[in-house]
């Protein structure tokens, strides 16, 4: 069989069945959210780095978060949007791996900043004398570094493990882009290697992560509940539903997704939940934080009168 096989060059993306109306009116609905989804994100990010009530621990991470809510629909969405355009579903192997590499990176990043939010939330309800003693920009900046840096180191070993394979057809990947798990399907080797390392990431960053915030809530919740003033409590429960509606959207569609057996019924199910995953999920941040957080709707009014007066 190996004198046989040879390398391909591109891969077909399924995607889904439909016809090339269908796919033009989906790509001006997608492309929308997408412009909606880097507006929101960069309205966030500039807020938080322009007004100086924002510069604390808690919106530095969440400066974070709508960096990688841009750049996690950017690494798919506009190789998408160009195939439903020109009705055409190729991708070339290079722009595939990159792809792939990409949204694990930012995926992954995704996740352990969610964590080191919850975090966040645990020292400033549970210990706030201590606060600003132990959330110190020092801190800070080395756990937004380590989550950068073992997002990218996880997604990287996947990949080099992903090159490995030889792919010599079928071409066809049932996905809208270059899933890992879908590409690992077209692969002519054995990915036993490859199907044990991606479980073992999802346990490191999907099963632990949900787990420690879990524990941190019940935590803060317990913590909340000592709180002898009404509008001190309610405003512990404001901040921290707002972040675990957050986290419970992002992991559980994550688990489902990466975590839950691979079973081809339910691979047109799965396809929706990735589109979910990718075009509504980054536009979760911007909404909650902005339209359920006082202290950004204050920021942008200021906002907003700095520019009047001038």
């Amino acid at each position: 069989m190996e004198g046989n096989q040879s390398w391909i060059t591109e891969f077909i993306l399924v995607g889904f069945q439909l016809s090339e109306d269908m796919e033009l009116l989906l790509s001006v609905f997608f492309f929308l959210l997408y412009i909606f989804n880097l507006l929101a994100n960069s309205m966030i990010l500039g807020l938080i780095c322009l007004d100086l009530r924002l510069h604390s621990p808690m919106y530095y991470f969440l400066s974070h978060l709508a960096i990688i809510d841009m750049s996690y629909p950017s690494s798919n969405l506009p190789n998408m949007l160009d195939n439903l355009v020109k009705h055409k579903k190729t991708i070339s192997f290079d722009s595939c791996i990159m792809q792939i590499l990409f949204s694990l990176t930012f995926g992954s990043i995704e996740c352990l900043i969610l964590v080191v939010m919850s975090y966040d939330r645990y020292v400033a309800i549970c210990h706030p004398l201590q606060y600003t003693v132990i959330m110190n920009w020092r801190l800070c900046t080395v756990l937004a570094i380590t989550s950068w840096a073992c997002g990218f180191s996880l997604a990287l070993v996947q990949v080099i493990l992903l090159l490995r394979l030889p792919f010599c057809g079928p071409q066809k990947v049932n996905h809208f882009f270059c899933d890992i798990r879908s590409v690992l399907k077209v692969a002519c080797g054995d990915t036993w290697i490859n199907e044990i390392s991606l479980f073992a990431d999802g346990v490191f960053i999907l099963v632990a992560p949900i787990s420690l915030v879990l524990v941190s809530y019940v935590r803060i919740l317990w913590a909340v509940l000592k709180i002898q003033s009404m509008e001190g409590r309610k405003k512990a429960f404001s901040t921290c539903s707002s972040h675990l509606c957050v986290v419970g959207f992002y992991f559980g569609i994550a688990m489902i997704v990466y975590m839950v057996p691979d079973n081809t019924k339910r691979e047109e199910q799965l396809k929706i939940l990735f589109l979910f995953y990718t075009l509504f999920n980054p536009l979760l941040n911007p909404l909650v934080y902005s339209l359920r957080n006082a202290q950004v709707k204050a920021a942008f009014y200021r906002v907003l009168q700095i520019n009047r007066t001038l």
